[in-house]
């Protein structure tokens, strides 16, 4: 028995839309894996710009710590300094 005229039609027009089928998956599958891959790169370099902004000194850090402790003992020394001389002079 010989497949008639209309039957291979319907086989090419399957075959053919099979294949249009797979590629647009494919595709599909393609331009979601680089837009995945784009928007992580994105996300990366926002939050690695998020940490270096990040990476400035506090109000209150260690250098800002031991310049103030420097100012604090200089007024304390010069508040403090006649006063010991004067104790020191008396012989106490």
């Amino acid at each position: 028995m010989t497949p008639n005229f209309s039957q291979m039609i319907s086989v090419l027009a399957q075959e053919r839309l099979l294949g249009v089928a797979l590629g647009t998956a494919l595709t599909g599958i393609v331009v979601f894996e680089q837009r995945k891959r784009i928007y992580e790169s994105i996300s990366d370099h926002q939050s690695q710009l998020a940490s270096q902004s990040q990476i400035k000194e506090p109000i209150f850090g260690k250098k800002s710590r031991s310049e103030f402790a420097l100012l604090w003992n200089k007024a304390v020394d010069q508040i403090f300094v006649p006063i010991i001389e004067s104790i020191s002079s008396r012989r106490w």
